[in-house]
């Protein structure tokens, strides 16, 4: 009676090894495991002490318990060698350890070779293990790596923090845009662009001579940020709804930039005037010093002066809970579209 050809799927994205209970078991019941040449996955079996079938030419995983043939990473030749071992009298399991490349045409070339049995073995997909939230940023993170490194993309090889600038503030004004919008596929697209231009940075930090970081670095150091500035998340402190939360946020954080000179220290000059006002004088009046922003109001000599009255009407927006950059870029919206002869 023909056995079973079982193939197990696991993620790339968790560490060689971290299988299921049920795949494990899979795998020590199994009368022959076969897995590519190379791939972490079947070392960890071999490691795990189960002899495994290697196929393809592209190098040994030198393990013990390995069967090392030459074999093929041809779909079709690879199918018909796993049916073929599991359609003897009393085959037992074959088991295929999946690749990381998900194997393409490997399903496939299987049914064909099951359809042209009349007694066929059994089928089965098995997944080992499942990709958990956030996993893709791993293949960001590769993918980033493959691009500057030699062998890579010579452009991107060739970028440095400061080249990158331009497409850091496109890439964030484009994402701002796409979320005005209300396009979710748009908006999809553009924040992965965004995300790309945090990878590509933290990936060009990596290589530099004196103060090195990367990306690990990079997500270490927001998430104590996060932590330290939700302690009533993450600790004993009690706030009063998100108004608290941001009064609470704001203490904390003025309590870390204790060295700055003054209380506009960290605004960026870069920001349009428009937001860098409104930051400003929302950081004057959460510390208390709103008597400057009265100060600059009333020095005007007399003449018309459009600067002071842009920052009354900043204030008058802060006032009223107004975001006075999206405030303006929405009427743009409307002009452009009034002004459209389509």
């Amino acid at each position: 009676m023909p056995g079973r050809v079982v193939v197990l799927v696991s993620s790339p994205r968790v560490a060689p090894g971290l299988l299921s209970r049920e795949a494990w078991s899979a795998l020590e019941r199994a009368d022959a495991v076969h897995a590519r040449r190379g791939e972490p996955q079947a070392a960890a079996v071999v490691e795990a002490g189960l002899a495994v079938t290697l196929h393809g030419a592209d190098g040994s995983l030198g393990a013990d318990g390995a069967d090392d043939v030459q074999g093929t990473d041809d779909p079709a030749a690879l199918a018909r060698e796993l049916v073929s071992a599991a359609s003897a009298d009393d085959a037992g399991d074959v088991v295929w350890v999946g690749s990381s490349d998900g194997d393409p045409g490997l399903n496939e070339a299987v049914a064909v070779e099951v359809t042209r049995l009349p007694e066929p073995p059994e089928v089965e997909l098995l997944v080992a293990s499942w990709d958990v939230p956030g996993a893709r940023l791993l293949d960001v993170v590769a993918v980033m790596d493959r691009l500057r490194s030699p062998g890579g993309c010579p452009w991107d090889a060739e970028q440095t923090h400061e080249t990158l600038v331009p497409y850091l503030l496109e890439e964030a004004h484009e994402a701002i845009e796409a979320i005005e919008s209300g396009d979710r596929v748009h908006m999809e697209e553009e924040l992965g662009d965004l995300l790309l231009q945090v990878a590509f940075h933290a990936r060009v930090a990596q290589e530099h001579p004196e103060a090195p970081f990367d990306v690990d670095d990079v997500a270490g150091t927001l998430v104590e940020k996060l932590v330290r500035r939700h302690p009533h998340v993450f600790g004993d402190v009690e706030v009063d709804g998100a108004s608290g939360v941001e009064a609470n946020w704001e203490s904390i954080k003025a309590t870390e930039k204790a060295g700055r000179t003054h209380v506009l220290d960290g605004i960026p000059v870069s920001m349009p005037a428009l937001a860098r006002a409104q930051k400003a004088v929302t950081r004057l009046d959460r510390a208390g010093r709103g008597e400057v922003t009265d100060a600059v109001l009333a020095s005007g000599t007399g003449q018309p002066d459009l600067g002071r009255r842009l920052l009354a009407l900043v204030r008058e927006a802060r006032a009223a809970g107004v975001d006075a950059e999206s405030a303006l870029r929405q009427t743009l919206v409307e002009l452009t579209t009034a002004a459209d002869p389509r």
